[in-house]
This record gives structure tokens, sequence and C-alpha cells, in this order.
């Protein structure tokens, strides 16, 4: 029997399908090696048309907020404008047909959105790009905001999308100030188009502030580009800080107006509250080649400079606090010269014969170099190092660990001896001059933290720049209130020193420091800058006048200090002392609750109003219902003519005035009105009114009798 399967003619077949199966493997495998070697700069090509892989996603920079949550930086949108002139392909006749149809209209348009530049300059400037055939052509040559971009792109041509009409742009998020310089030293700044910040509290807090970079694929799907987020971006999250804007603003303009009256070269001003360390207020300000001042440093917290008598409550503190004086010590100082191993001390009233004998409160409130400077000599000049352990006692020496970019610790030196038991950095003159705030490097800063804690019952808190970090409105860190020492002191010694600093004010040399509202505490300084190498007698001068204390001296709500560099004479702390003087009362003022009574119109409270019309019929009523009247006109009443008038109140009766009546085109006489009665006079009118002061009308600058114009605006100066 002959099998139905024929093996032989299977097997052969099988042989030849293996073959071409084997063929063809072999074609994909050349076809492969082609497209990978020779063909492969043209697939690349078309593949980077279809998709980009990893384009970052920039995130928004975090705002930077006042202490009442005012914005004074914030991140908001800037874009690049420009043209690509091969979008489409680089032969694309619809494409250039359309741009010699649209170009006149494009330019126009861009003219009419930046009329800095003529409509002929612009076509010149973009035929230019599409010569060379620019891909990255810049319509304009700066950033523009959104609602320009948007204007730009509504232009012919440019309103198509970026592969047909080639109009494309670049988002930027730049920082803005809406305060405009107001405390830029201290707020910081961002490198140009970069998201990197420079100085201040954008650099501090950068982590915080910038966020986190997002990532994303371009993918073409059906001719179209895709978005396609691989990773959001995390934005950057608020910081508020504890800076007022109307302190800093008021701080700002006290302080310059006192450096262009000195003509002062450098100018630093802080604000801290007492209680909590924050800084209210914080101005560095210098003058430049145009003669005008700017923040181009943060002073007052990086300089390093002797600070002079200001140093002097440091030194007496620590003598009080041990016990080798009291309040009742006398000190000789001369006839203000007195010899200090071999340098001459000096009082800054030498030249009229000194001070004599003076008590220690008094070495403090006359500011007495040689009355300082021989107490601390005689108790701590065999022993220096227990002087300068005071000092760290009294937390003068403390580094603060501010949060600010070049900020610099004070540098008081601590006496060295060598193995033979001498001093290697120390001189018999050393600590003489230390104690009045001399071979002492201290910043500004630092001075006013110590001040705050005698402010603040002795108790040293850090100062604070920022109180809280802010998430989408919600507080998600917060900073709280750092004590550095809870007690600098003791508390007698406390209580001497604040009795000490008021004198200095109210009978001493910071007179012009106080004030007549509240009691002021404080200590004035006045110490020669060195010049380098040149020390102190390289030519002309320089000084560094400052005032520090708090207010109100009897319950301390602020501590302030105040610094100015400034050429040669006059140089007189009173200069910082009257920048003081203008700060605390300003914010002093700004706290003042009115009374509810300094609303009233004191003119027409007390008595009721009377309205313009018949003098005698007024007279009447008025003396009939007791109340006193004086009558400014002469005559009688005649039936049928009546005499026309104006009335007005006060405490001691109503005053009648003869006078035609007024017509309602007139401008009115309110001279001498209360500001209700003035302002209802003229916009029953159609006069628009502005106020300024408060009392009665003194002024007003829309003389009355003129014809009242449509819109006219009247400003009413009121006095009291």
């Amino acid at each position: 029997m002959s099998s139905m399967f024929d093996r032989k003619k299977v097997i052969r077949r099988y042989k030849v399908v293996a073959y071409a199966m084997l063929a063809v493997g072999l074609l994909i495998l050349v076809k492969i090696v082609y497209i990978s070697t020779v063909k492969r700069s043209y697939w690349m090509a078309v593949a980077s048309t279809l998709k980009r892989d990893s384009d970052t996603i920039l995130p928004i920079r975090g705002n930077i907020l006042s202490c009442d949550g005012r914005l004074m930086a914030s991140s908001l949108p800037q874009y690049e404008l420009y043209m690509d002139f091969k979008a489409g392909g680089d032969e694309n006749e619809k494409r250039d047909s359309l741009w010699e149809a649209s170009v006149d209209s494009i330019c126009i348009g861009l003219h009419e959105i930046f009329p800095e530049k003529t409509a002929k300059e612009f076509k010149e400037h973009l035929e230019e790009g599409r010569k060379k055939g620019s891909r990255h052509w810049p319509v304009w040559k700066g950033r523009v905001s959104y609602n320009v971009m948007s204007e730009v792109k509504k232009l012919p041509m440019f309103r198509l999308s970026a592969n047909a009409g080639g109009f494309h742009f670049e988002r930027f998020n730049a920082r803005q100030r809406p305060f405009g310089s107001l405390a830029k030293r201290t707020i910081g700044d961002l490198f140009g188009a970069k998201d990197s910040a420079r100085y201040g509290l954008e650099l501090s807090y950068d982590s915080i502030l910038r966020g986190k970079i997002g990532k994303k694929k371009r993918q073409k799907v059906r001719n179209k580009f895709l978005d396609l987020d691989v990773q959001a971006p995390v934005n950057g999250a608020d910081i508020v800080t504890t800076i007022d804007v109307n302190m800093q603003d008021l701080a700002e303009r006290s302080l310059i107006d006192e450096l262009k009256q000195v003509n002062g070269n450098v100018g630093v001003a802080i604000v801290m509250e007492v209680k909590t360390g924050d800084i209210k207020a914080i101005v560095n300000m210098a003058k430049c080649a145009d003669g005008e001042y700017y923040e181009i440093k943060n002073s007052a917290v990086s300089d390093l400079l002797e600070p002079g008598s200001v140093f002097k409550t440091a030194s007496l503190m620590v003598a009080l606090d041990d016990g080798v004086v009291d309040t009742t010590y006398k000190v000789d100082t001369g006839s203000g010269i007195w010899d200090m191993y071999g340098a001459k001390m000096r009082d800054h009233n030498w030249h009229r014969g000194g001070y004599q004998v003076l008590t220690l409160p008094q070495t403090l409130e006359y500011s007495s170099n040689i009355g300082v400077s021989r107490i601390i000599d005689k108790y701590y000049g065999k022993n220096p190092e227990k002087f300068v352990q005071g000092l760290d006692r009294i937390g003068i020496r403390e580094d603060l660990k501010l949060p600010i970019v070049g900020y610099a610790p004070p540098r008081i030196r601590m006496p060295k001896k060598n193995k033979r038991g001498q001093y290697t950095n120390w001189s018999k003159t050393a600590l003489p001059w230390m104690s009045i705030g001399y071979e002492t490097q201290v910043p500004p800063i630092s001075t006013l933290t110590f001040y705050n804690a005698i402010a603040n019952n002795g108790t040293m808190v850090r100062p604070r720049f920022v109180k809280a970090v802010m998430k989408d409105g919600k507080v998600i860190k917060e900073y709280p209130v750092e004590v550095i020492k809870q007690r600098i002191c003791k508390e007698k010694t406390l209580g001497e020193i604040r009795t000490i600093l008021e004198h200095v004010v109210s009978q001493g040399l910071g007179k012009k420091a106080g004030s007549e509202s509240f009691k002021v505490a404080g200590k004035t300084g006045t110490a020669q800058i060195s010049k380098g190498a040149g020390g102190y007698k390289s030519g002309t001068m320089n000084y560094l006048l400052s005032f520090v204390g708090f207010f109100p001296a009897d319950a301390p709500r602020y501590s302030c200090i105040v610094c100015i560099q400034k050429p040669g004479q006059p140089a007189s702390s009173g200069f910082s002392a009257l920048v003081f003087h203008n700060i605390a009362e300003g914010i002093m003022a700004q706290s003042i609750k009115l009374d509810v009574s300094d609303a009233r119109d004191s003119l027409s409270v007390l008595v009721p109003d009377v309205k313009s019309g018949d003098l005698n019929a007024a007279s009447y009523v008025l003396n009939w219902l007791g109340i006193k009247t004086n009558k400014d006109w002469n005559g009688d009443y005649t039936k049928g003519n009546p005499l026309w008038g104006v009335a007005t109140t006060s405490t001691s009766g109503v005053s009648l005035k003869q006078g035609k009546k007024c017509a309602s085109n007139i401008v009115p006489d309110v001279k001498g009105m209360g500001a209700r009665d003035a302002v209802y006079a003229l916009e029953s009118r159609g006069v628009k009114v502005r106020l300024t002061g408060r009392g009665k009308v003194a002024h007003q600058s829309l003389a009355p009798g003129n014809r009242i114009r449509k819109g006219e605006t009247c400003i009413l100066k009121l006095e009291i």
C-alpha cells in the first residue's frame, strides 16, 4: 500500500519557503543597516519635526509680601517677539504672496503699537530678516507685556499659527516691584531674564520662591503639535516679610532729606519692633555720581565701622553689672584732654575747658570720652579679658546669623597671651579706645539689636525679616520670634541704663531726638572713619554720625538707629538725631486714633444751621431761640425788599452777613465754614471738592463770585 504523504515533495516545498523567509529577513537587516547609517541624518531630521523631548516648563516665582500682605515683588509674564521666515518650508509660494500682501499693514500696525519706530523702519528691519532667511528674527528689541503681545498677535499674518505665519514668542517671568526701589537692597532682585537671584531676600529664600521646574514633550499628532506634560512644574511659595511699607517710605524720605542737607555720602536707618525683633523699615542710601541717593549696598547689615560713642552704653553696662561702680561714682575728666599711656584722649568740648568732674550717668549724658575710658581702664586695665567677656554676656558681640547674604558679624577682639604671659594682640591704649567705640567693628544692625534688648526689658531677640511662608493663601511655615539671650544684665543695671538713656535725650546731647508728645531714650555717637592704611590723618576727615534709641521710653514699642557718613565739618550727631526724631514722630502719628469729636463740624454742631435768606427773619428766629447773633449790615428791613445774606455758626453764636443771593452757577464764599457746610455749598452747585487738613476752611482754590465751569474741582484747605 503506497503512502498518501509524499515526504520528499513536502520537504522540498518547506525548503523553498524557509529560504524565501531567510532572504526577506536578510533584506530587512540590510535595509535597517542602510537606514541607520546612510539615511540616519534624514530620518533624525524627520523625527525632530514630530517631537521634542524634555522641554522645560518654568514655574511661577513666588511673591514677596509686606507685613500687611501688600506686594513688594511679584512675577509677571513678559514676552520677546520673533518671526520665522521659513515657516511652512523653504519654498512656500503661498506664504510669500501672503507676506507681500500683508507686510505694509503689519508695519503700520507695529508702528501704532510701538510709536518709537516708524512703519518704514519696521519694514526695513523685517525685510532684512526675510532676506537672511532667519527663523528667529526679533520683531521688537525688548520685552513686552501680555497685553502688547496680544495686540501684535492680532496683526495680519501674525494671527496665524507659528507654522503657517511664522510669528512666535518666548515667555519669561519678569520680576516687578510695585513700590519701585522701596527697600530694594533688602527685598532683592534677579539677574535679568534668568530666574537667578542676585541679593537680598530673593537670594536668601531662593529655594522657596523659585519652585520646581517641570518637563514636557512636544508631539506631532495629525499634523498638529501637542504639549504633553511629563512632570508638572511646582510654583514657588510666597514669603511674608516684616517690612511695613508706610514706615519704610517714612524712613527713606526722612533720611534722604537730611543727607541732602548735610551733603552725606552714606545713610542708614533701621526700625525694629521691640517685642518681636521685626524689621519694619531698613534703608541703605549712598550718594551716586549724579548727586542722587540710591540703594546700592546693604550697609545696615554689612558695614563694619567703628561705632563710636553709641558703644559707651555697652561699656558702662558691663561695669555696672559687674558691680565695680554704681551711678553715684564720680570721675575727673580734667580740662577735656587726658593722657592715656602716651596718647591724648579728648572730649568734644576740650577747647572750652572740658567737663571737670562728672558722675557716671553724666559721662553718658554728655558723651565724655575721658570719663568712660577712665572708668573702664581703672577696673579692667589689668584684666581686659574680663571686659570683653562682659561684652559677650550683654550680647554686643553676638553673631546674629541674619538671612541676608553679605551680613557681617561684629568684630571685637578678645585679648590673647603667648606662653610667656605677654599679650600678642593688645596694647595699653587698646582698652581705653575700645571702651568708647574705637578698635571695634560693629554693623548698625548689631548695635540696634543691643539697644532693642535694653528696651525689651533685657531680652535680646534676633532681628526677623520674614514671618511666614504661604502657598495658595495658606500659611505653610512660620518663623517664630527667636530669643538670643533671655537677660543681658541684672534688672537693677537695666533700670539704671534706661534712666540714663532717657536723660541723654531729655537733658543731654540727644535733645534733637526728643518729642513733646512721648518720651524718647537713646544715645548719640560721633566717630572718625579711618581711611585704611592712611589712618586718621589722611587729609579730609570722614565722620560717622549716629543716634540709636527707642520710643516711647516708658513703654517701648520701636527701636531705631540712624547712621550718616559725611566728609568734613560740621560733624554733629544731631543730624542723625533729627532723622530719628522725624521717623519716631511719623510712626507714632500713624498710630494715633482720633477722637470721634474731631469729625464734628465745629461750625454747625453746637447751633442750628441757618440757610441763606432773609437776614431779619433769621435774626428774629435765632433771638427767639436764645442764640446770640452778630448783624453785619446797615439799614432797616423794608417790607417787600428783604435783605439776603448768609449765616455762619460758631461756638459763640451766629454771624449774619449781608450779600446777594448766590446764583447756582456762581462759586460761593465758603471761607470760615466747616468742612460739611463747605462741601454741601459747593457740591450742590456741581463743583467737585477735595479737602486737606482739619478744622475750618482757610483757603479755597476757586475764587468766590466766579462763574462755575463744568467739571471744576475746588481744593479746600482746612485749618484748626
